[in-house]
């Protein structure tokens, strides 16, 4: 079983940095300043991993050889609960969240999911608005949950799908799962208005590279272009999926491929810290986008927190260890006994974030070969993509 390396809400990593105070003071203390982080990035997005478990077994994030019958999943005790996961997302839409994802494993496999939708789809802004709801997901069970997830409040999906063609999605996800069925989630998404759905393909060299253009025809010619289709760089997240820069298809090399059968047109970003650049079908018939974590890292304006399902906060899909905030959900003060209050998580997230310098995949390059290919990561499974 592979590790967690969890720390505590002191980021060690600093060792020369005293305590952080865990009161409702630090808050006070920055009370009305931009809440940024040392590279001057704003707060924006909270992905929350709702379980750590998942009917797949994509080689590139939960390989079977390591994800076995015999791993050790989370026991159920050590998940947040729905109200916990709720009140961590008030508080970090009270610092600057305009968007929750809810990640797995596979999110809906969490039971009665619906329940937390419907939690998270009454907060607000603190000027009002709505959360931008959405949940990223294999598709699995997308036929049979769509519609109650729209219901209760889900305003988007994103589909992996990693193939067309049926042999090989079946041998990448190791489950042999059928293309047919995440086809008929997403149809069933689009009847349900849970849009626009995004679909994310990660392209691996040598595995499914021949299956960018009929991934790119297949979704141009379906639900009137209603889905962006977005391709994934091979990312070296976790430690497990046995990553090589060998197997990494550039960002460039794929959107050449879908050029040449269809002419492309930039798109600009709708929002800071998107991390596909977007390119829009010269006929207008939908959009396709490239996430290039490996050859063109965006972390300059990275604004995503991570939340994993038993309460860690990660600053970086490629970090190393999380902050335990489920200790101060569940704990009290050693002061005098009470709960922490919401005043005191807000400071601790507060300071969190403002002690944030992540920038990973800019680094990457600069790290010697068996460095990076030995440092120790969370995987993705756990945190979410």
């Amino acid at each position: 079983m592979t590790e967690r390396n969890v720390i505590s809400i002191v980021d060690q990593r600093d060792s020369l940095r005293p305590p952080l105070p865990l009161t409702a003071s630090g808050a006070a203390a920055t009370a009305g300043t931009p809440l940024l982080d040392r590279l001057a990035r704003p707060l924006r997005d909270l992905r929350i991993s709702v379980t750590d478990r998942c009917n797949f077994r994509c080689s590139y994030c939960m390989p079977k050889e390591v994800f076995d019958r015999d791993y050790k999943f989370l026991p159920h005790s050590d998940l947040l609960s729905f109200e916990e996961m709720t009140r961590m997302a008030r508080l970090f839409a009270a610092q600057g969240v305009r968007k929750i994802r809810l990640t797995g494993g596979e999110p809906l496999l969490r039971k009665n999911l619906e329940l937390l939708i419907g939690m998270l789809a009454e907060l607000r802004t603190p000027d009002g608005q709505a959360l931008d709801l959405t949940l990223t997901t294999n598709g699995s069970v997308l036929a049979r949950k769509a519609r109650a997830l729209k219901d209760a409040g889900l305003r988007r999906v994103t589909v992996s799908l990693d193939a067309m063609d049926d042999a090989i999605f079946r041998r990448m996800n190791d489950v042999d799962f059928p293309v047919a069925d995440v086809l008929g989630g997403i149809a069933a998404a689009h009847e349900a208005g849970l849009g626009p759905i995004k679909v994310n393909m990660v392209v691996k060299r040598g595995t499914n590279d021949h299956e960018i253009v009929p991934m790119a025809r297949h979704f141009r010619d379906t639900l009137g272009g209603a889905v962006s289709l977005r391709f994934i760089e091979y990312m070296d997240v976790g430690a497990t999926n046995g990553w090589r820069m060998d197997e990494v298809l550039p960002s460039d090399e794929v959107r050449r491929r879908i050029a040449a059968e269809f002419p492309l047109v930039p798109v600009g970003a709708d929002a800071p810290g998107e991390t596909a650049e977007r390119w829009a079908y010269a006929d207008g018939r939908g959009e396709v986008g490239f996430i290039s974590s490996v050859t063109k890292a965006f972390c300059g304006d990275c604004n995503r927190a991570r939340l994993s399902t038993e309460g860690q906060l990660y600053l970086c899909l490629f970090g190393e260890r999380g902050y335990d905030l489920r200790s101060l959900l569940r704990g009290v003060r050693p002061a005098d006994g009470q709960p922490f209050s919401d005043a005191d998580i807000a400071a601790s997230i507060d300071l969190i974030w403002r002690g944030r310098s992540d920038r990973y995949s800019q680094l990457r390059s600069l790290l010697p070969p068996a460095e990076a290919g030995a440092k120790r990561r969370v995987e993705m499974s756990y945190i979410g993509g």
